[in-house]
């Protein structure tokens, strides 16, 4: 039997900075290359493999994630989207509260603009708003993920600012079963470099 970790989520890395939540119980890790970046937000790697005995996708949905962001490319992989509603609808999930977005980003690469960027953390902004549970995937979970985490934890207010973004998501990656194979996250230079050159948007978020 799998014993699930307690981890802390990021935000509670920087308790001044912490976001006021309606959902402030900490949650097990779903999966082993997961974590919650805030009460509201997990980081995870690509949840459907249809071989997997126990799949991932049905852990997030076991979990509360009721919104999926994949960031992978048209074609990358199996896409699971087409599956979700069977999935809900098997563990009693109304289907209509499930939603999924797709921005794609090349692997290893950057989004292509700032303002794509934003749009990806426009949905997050609404579904904290609405106190929904976001999953943010790419294929690993390592580079494209965790820029998107470091650039809304700037967004957020949880980290003063890119730098700070990137040492939050570093203390936190350590606790993830891949980061002995892969060590650091996000997981090349010009996505570094993303993220610690975005700026916060002037109006600061309400809780």
């Amino acid at each position: 039997m799998t014993v699930l970790q307690q981890p802390m989520p990021i935000s509670a890395l920087h308790p001044t900075s912490r976001p006021r939540s309606r959902n402030t119980v900490l949650r097990s890790r779903p999966i082993p290359n997961s974590y919650w970046a805030t009460p509201l937000l997990l980081a995870c790697e690509y949840p459907w493999a249809p071989t997997t005995p126990q799949p991932k996708l049905d852990r997030l949905l076991a979990a509360g994630v009721r919104t999926f962001i994949d960031l992978t490319e048209c074609g990358e992989l199996l896409s699971y989207e087409p599956v979700l509603a069977s999935r809900a609808l098997l563990m009693g999930i109304d289907v209509a509260s499930i939603e999924y977005h797709r921005f794609p980003i090349h692997d290893r690469s950057l989004p292509q603009s700032v303002d794509y960027m934003v749009h990806i953390l426009d949905v997050l902004r609404d579904n904290e708003r609405r106190g929904r549970i976001s999953a943010v995937h790419c294929r690993g979970g390592i580079g494209r993920t965790g820029m998107v985490i470091g650039c809304w934890l700037v967004e957020r207010g949880i980290a003063r600012n890119g730098e700070e973004a990137l040492w939050m998501i570093a203390e936190e990656w350590k606790t993830v079963e891949k980061c002995k194979r892969f060590p650091c996250s996000p997981e090349t230079g010009p996505q570094f470099e993303f993220v610690r050159n975005f700026k916060r948007r002037v109006a600061p978020m309400s809780a």
